[in-house]
């Protein structure tokens, strides 16, 4: 198996969730045969099956895992096996009831959900580790075994616990990343408000106190928390290394979460997974997609991920549960492909009758084979079989998006000038504005050099240390252009204010310096004038908002509309290209740009929500990024997947509910003729995409790219 393949099954991966011990056995033999007719080649096994594995304290009852097993393999599919840790059994709650997890009220949670445990719970740990060295010695040669499953969605219900276990095992983390009190109590500023420590053991997690809580140890507390949970994953996967080696291990993400580290976590994958379910119901839910998914791409520097869940139709758990049209189902499908995936999975095979997910769609509805969705299931099997080439091609974006996890956490921390600054809220609109362009992106975390990416975007950098400015630093005086966003270089990795004045450490770099925070009201608005700048981005150092153009014509001028958040802010070498309109700020700086080495950094002091595109053009443009493939109708998405042997695949996908028609040549470049693989077509100038169509072409190592 080469590095760019998921497992050793060929092709894309097919199939989804399987919960065959809510079934009578003679069920079995039936799903079997109707996954052959699907395609299906993959299916996940055992997630919730530890009662059913280990009925007691002392016994074990593989005897109807061997026999599904087996017979799963006769016919020809192969087996992502779950280590069934995700909820365990009532026996073990009962004989330790210690390990359900405690919430910072006080409130100890019970049995009769999942994930009802405390991470930090030993009697839990060693339960899971000793059920996982059980399966990996028993199942570690079965023909049918191709990928590892630990656990299931961390940090779904259960991220934090604040029982004793949990304190001791916080006062452990705290002693290791910290050293001595001393050194705790500098890095919590705990001369504020007397919160001075003698020794660890006056420590406790921050549960629920008469008010505000110390900031640091609240995102000490977060860092703990997401290691708290991967020191489990990493127990059982130390188990599946020592006795199962050679099979890859993964466990499901769950897309853009905040608990959780992804990239520390994904050090410790052997490949990325995701769960994704968008919402039918939005009509912008596959731009949200494809940021999810982009950031599953980055996680491993651009390898193949799996997309681990989905739902064929409805889901179970919104207030309303929409299902999908005809179409959208493989839309999105396709969706999870065109953005680097190897594999399209499900939650679930069939239909459960019974328990909290009873109404959640499946490949095999409640009504058997003669569902829509079996229909659509069968179709869908059908094309990923057509599109098998495709697996182990890559994509790589054109700009980077920096995210930073604990930057994400300081920064939604309380007793800021402003809670509406949330980094999903400043980081979407952002996306969304590439996206329209038809920029793909990755994303990369702080702790790398940004290099080979002519633009990085930093929507915020509210926690940045010296060391990723001194990178960012670096990026631009090599000629990188970067476009960072308000609120940012405000506090050390302690969260404590950087001297000086904000942006901190970017300070030099981004030519500007913050005067004063300027939150606006809820429901208002401050217009911001994009004034004395072409649209391409060029214009003279210092141009005035009235001059004209460098050329004597009228420059732009465009009003955007800021929302939540300005700043005052001052020029120390930056020019000025948009000033505020109106309010307390008018006539201030609100968006410059500082030419520094052979590159530019560019600031944006103002939340524009949907308007930042208008901003965003500039940089690109001066970058000389454009769409993969230009003059794309609205609602078209493009991307492209390059192989080894230079053959590229472009997906094109229309998300609108109009007939779209693609040109597949523009003024100024190459004719892209290939073959859909879709229909096995060859293509001309242009292809129509009906509503919720998509087209995937193949086209040859020797053509030149558009």
């Amino acid at each position: 198996m080469t590095m760019d393949r998921l497992t050793r099954v060929p092709g894309l991966l097919y199939g989804g969730d399987w919960n065959p011990e809510q079934w009578p056995e003679q069920v079995w033999a039936e799903d079997v045969k109707l996954m052959a007719e699907a395609g299906v080649n993959l299916v996940t096994v055992g997630v919730f099956s530890w009662a059913r594995i280990q009925p007691d304290a002392h016994g074990w009852d593989f005897g109807w895992l061997d026999r599904l097993l087996d017979l799963v393999h006769r016919h020809g599919v192969a087996v992502d096996l779950a280590t069934a840790t995700a909820s365990p059994p009532a026996w073990l709650v009962r004989a330790h009831p210690e390990l359900l997890p405690v919430t910072a009220d006080g409130i100890r949670l019970e049995f009769g959900s999942r994930q009802h445990y405390c991470p930090s719970s030993p009697a839990y740990r060693e339960a899971a580790v000793r059920l996982t060295r059980a399966l990996a010695e028993r199942y570690r040669h079965h023909p049918a075994l191709a990928l590892w499953h630990i656990h299931n969605e961390y940090g779904d219900h259960v991220q934090e616990c604040f029982c004793p276990a949990s304190a001791a095992d916080f006062r452990r983390w705290l002693r290791e990343r910290h050293g001595t009190v001393e050194e705790l109590n500098r890095s919590w500023g705990t001369a504020f408000w007397s919160q001075h420590y003698n020794s660890f053991e006056q420590i406790e997690p921050p549960r629920t106190a008469p008010g505000p809580v110390n900031p640091t140890q609240l995102l000490d507390w977060r860092r703990f928390c997401s290691d708290a949970l991967l020191a489990l994953h990493r127990a059982e996967k130390a188990v599946l290394d020592e006795v199962s080696p050679g099979v890859p291990v993964t466990t499901n993400f769950m897309s853009m979460l905040k608990a959780l580290d992804y990239w520390e976590w994904s050090r410790h994958e052997d490949l990325v997974s995701d769960d994704a379910y968008p919402d039918p119901a939005d009509p912008r839910a596959h731009v949200n997609a494809a940021l999810n998914y982009d950031l599953m791409r980055s996680l491993k520097g651009g390898r193949p991920w799996l997309l681990m869940e989905q739902a064929p139709s409805a889901v179970s758990w919104r207030p309303v549960n929409v299902p999908k049209p005809p179409d959208l189902h493989r839309l999105w499908s396709l969706q999870a492909l065109a953005r680097g995936a190897d594999g399209v999975l499900h939650f679930q095979w069939r239909a459960s009758v019974a328990g909290a997910e009873k109404f959640h769609s499946a490949m095999l509805p409640h009504r058997g084979t003669a569902a829509r969705g079996w229909q659509q299931t069968v179709r869908l099997g059908a094309e990923l079989r057509r599109l098998g080439e495709i697996a182990g091609s890559r994509l790589r974006g054109q700009a980077a998006v920096l995210l930073d996890w604990d930057s994400w956490w300081a920064l939604e921390l309380d007793d800021h000038p402003s809670a509406r600054m949330r980094w999903l809220d400043l980081l979407r609109p952002w996306y969304a504005a590439l996206h329209e362009r038809g920029i793909t992106v990755d994303f990369v975390p702080p702790t790398v050099e940004p290099e080979g990416y002519p633009l990085l975007l930093a929507p915020n950098l509210y926690l940045l240390d010296t060391a990723t400015a001194d990178r960012l630093t670096r990026y631009v005086r090599a000629g990188g252009r970067l476009v960072c966003g308000p609120f940012s270089g405000i506090a050390d990795r302690h969260d404590h204010i950087h001297p000086g004045g904000h942006p901190g450490p970017l300070r030099e770099l981004l030519g500007i310096v913050v005067d004063e925070h300027w939150p606006i009201p809820d429901g208002t608005t401050t217009t911001v004038r994009l004034d004395g700048i072409k649209a391409d981005g060029t214009g003279p150092t210092g141009t005035e908002p009235d001059a004209a153009g460098p050329t004597g014509t009228e420059p732009d001028r465009t009003e955007l509309h800021a929302e939540h958040w300005s700043e005052w802010i001052e020029t120390e070498g930056a020019e000025t290209l948009a000033r505020y309109g109106s309010g307390a700020l008018t006539g201030r700086p609100a968006v410059t740009r500082h030419r520094y080495g052979a590159g530019s950094a560019w600031y944006l002091s103002c939340h524009l929500g949907a308007d930042v595109g208008r901003v965003l053009d500039l940089p690109l443009a001066e970058a000389g990024l454009s769409a993969e493939l230009p003059g794309l109708p609205p609602g078209v998405e493009a991307t492209r997947r390059h192989a080894a042997d230079g053959t590229d695949y472009l997906f094109l996908l229309n998300h609108g509910p109009a007939e779209r028609r693609v040109r597949l040549r523009t003024p100024g470049t190459a004719l892209l003729t290939g073959t859909d693989l879709l229909t096995g077509t060859p293509t001309g100038d242009a292809l129509t995409l009906a509503p919720l169509g998509a087209a995937v072409l193949r086209i040859p190592a020797a053509q030149e790219r558009a």
